[in-house]
């Protein structure tokens, strides 16, 4: 650990934070200290970060936006990467529009709406970057990243910068190659469609009403913490469950969309769990479907 951090401290890799509170990057505000934090701002400082790391066999972990991650009480051993400003840049190119890793996803979507581009208009409402939409083939409203990506670049964890296109990806439901070989987006490049402007940002408008009135968006939450079992919904099985404002210490399931656990205040991730645990053991019993978990559980237990 030392020869690394000596090594880190000459690289020159960015911001590096020690014990750093990984609260303070998820959306749920919850999640104990990484050992080593490292922002890189640049292409060539993301691949030096993963280079250097796989050079000294440490441990590491990527981070987004931790908007569908659950970080336990413990926090995580050994490196977090996470893609920061100078990764969150946007190129258009006619139908093909370039972003960074550490782009808002929501911010992207509102931006090629207003280019008149269609085929984004799902993501408005994904509180991610570009790098974890891409990971987690983030999804909505009938459509995902797979139908509008192009290609990625992105740095597996040999340190070796790969360009990888839909069918590298192995794209399904929240799924991504990035589940199976371990890896960083760096940029990720979607080919969407020229549209009507004004029925684009209709469309986007009322996606937005509707979550506004149906997801708890003012209280720290990690969006969908289920996914949807094949022919059903996540919510509605919960709901129907009589879940709806369970509470376990300081999370609760939300009374306004089921399928949401928020944090009251308190809450630690030990709580989450149990209450993600509560609700997959009652949906079980109740209905035969184990519910599987859309959030990322990651740390030390």
């Amino acid at each position: 650990m030392e020869a690394f951090k000596a090594e880190l401290e000459q690289a020159n890799l960015g911001e590096v934070l020690y014990d750093e509170p990984l609260s303070n990057y998820t959306t749920w505000k919850i999640g104990g200290p990484a050992d080593i934090l490292i922002l890189p701002r640049s292409k060539e400082e993301l691949v030096a970060a993963v280079q250097l790391v796989q050079k000294h066999q440490m441990p590491w972990t990527n981070l987004g936006r931790g908007s569908n991650m659950l970080v336990s009480d413990k926090g995580i051993r050994g490196v977090v990467i996470k893609p920061h400003r100078g990764l969150d840049y946007v190129r258009f190119e006619g139908p093909l529009v370039t972003a960074g890793a550490s782009y808002s996803l929501i911010k992207l979507s509102v931006m090629t709406g207003k280019a008149g581009l269609t085929g984004l208009e799902f993501a408005g409402g994904i509180p991610g970057t570009v790098g974890g939409a891409v990971y987690m083939n983030a999804g909505a409203h009938g459509s995902d990243v797979s139908r509008i990506f192009k290609s990625a670049d992105i740095v597996l964890d040999t340190g070796e910068l790969v360009r990888f296109n839909r069918e590298d990806m192995h794209f399904s439901y929240r799924h991504s190659i990035l589940h199976e070989q371990k890896g960083v987006v760096v940029e990720a490049v979607f080919e969407l469609a020229e549209g009507d402007k004004k029925e684009v940002l209709s469309m986007m408008a009322s996606y937005k009403e509707r979550r506004l009135r149906t997801q708890p968006l003012q209280l720290a939450c990690a969006g969908s913490v289920f996914r949807n079992p094949p022919g059903d919904f996540a919510a509605r099985l919960i709901q129907e469950a009589g879940l709806k404002g369970e509470r376990l210490g300081g999370a609760q399931v939300s009374e306004q969309h089921a399928n949401f656990i928020v944090n009251t205040g308190q809450a630690t991730a030990e709580d989450v769990l149990a209450l993600m645990t509560r609700i997959q053991s009652i949906v079980q019993e109740r209905y035969d479907i184990l519910l599987v978990p859309e959030v990322l559980v990651v740390g030390e237990r």
